[in-house]
């Protein structure tokens, strides 16, 4: 797959990918040389008057392979987000011929790997077990917060607050994703995610995106999720995870936390000038 052109100095491209539905909009500033402001990340996340996303990702040369920066569709920075570095790293490896791939983040050294089948593997690190890496705002034992329903708190690079339910179905996300986003334990803001345990390798969930609101899923969040439910003996250190927009299988080796699924190159655009005049 050719890397993006440029057209012209003031149009941008860019590539419209999902990951089950978790939805990103990708510049490969390697060849545009574009400049990310906090106004593009935010026009871009309209979905009536932009392109629409859940999170925009944007791909820089570095050490490794590439470097990964993500934006939230309110403008705001993630160091970690999962399904775009499965998305990404499809894209590359598609473009490259490689099997496998080195890619920087700010949450570290990601490593990913082609399984066949446009089936895509990354691995996010080891998660994050302490309060202060969460970060929580004060020590505190993560594996059940203090918070009715007694919650698990993860970093993937992100923070996590993970709620076992009986049905997520009956949850109103809306309602209580906004309103956990925002709790007093994370000062820096948390993703939100109610999961049902269906067997001891199985899990339903549910997630509301810190940055963005209900999303149909979150490889960072689902990775989150499985660590938690095994912290707490409710499945094994493998499981598959079914989200609102499909299916992803989590695996917590001795190495870190490994995501496995299938990704989507929807299309490729140009932004317009008018359409980039408009954001200064």
């Amino acid at each position: 797959m050719p890397a993006m052109a440029i057209d012209s100095a003031y149009e941008l491209p860019f590539m419209k990918m999902h990951g089950l539905g978790n939805d990103f909009v990708v510049i490969d500033a390697r060849t545009t040389g574009a400049d990310i402001t906090t106004a593009l990340a935010k026009g871009l996340a309209d979905r009536h008057k932009g392109v629409g996303f859940d999170q925009l990702a944007v791909i820089e040369n570095g050490q490794a392979d590439a470097h990964l920066t993500f934006y939230n569709a309110d403008g705001s920075t993630s160091a970690a987000c999962g399904n775009a570095t499965r998305c990404i790293a499809r894209y590359l490896m598609d473009g490259s011929g490689e099997t496998a791939l080195r890619l920087t983040t700010d949450r570290g050294t990601l490593h990913a790997t082609d399984q066949g089948a446009g089936v895509t593997s990354v691995n996010m690190g080891h998660p994050q077990l302490d309060w202060a890496d969460v970060p929580l705002g004060q020590a505190m034992d993560t594996l059940e917060l203090p918070i009715a329903g007694a919650p698990t708190a993860t970093g993937m690079g992100n923070p996590h607050c993970t709620f076992f339910v009986d049905d997520v179905e009956a949850v109103d996300l809306a309602a209580q994703g906004a309103k956990m986003e925002h709790h007093p334990l994370y000062p820096e803001r948390t993703n939100v995610q109610f999961a049902q345990i269906i067997g001891p390798d199985h899990i339903r969930m549910r997630v509301w995106e810190r940055g963005v609101g209900i999303t149909l899923a979150s490889g960072s969040s689902s990775c989150a999720t499985a660590v938690a439910a095994a912290r707490r003996g409710l499945t094994g250190r493998q499981v598959q995870i079914d989200l609102d927009g499909g299916t992803l299988h989590i695996d917590w080796r001795e190495d870190g936390v490994w995501m496995t699924g299938k990704t989507m190159h929807v299309f490729s655009g140009t932004l317009t000038p008018s359409f980039l005049d408009s954001l200064t």
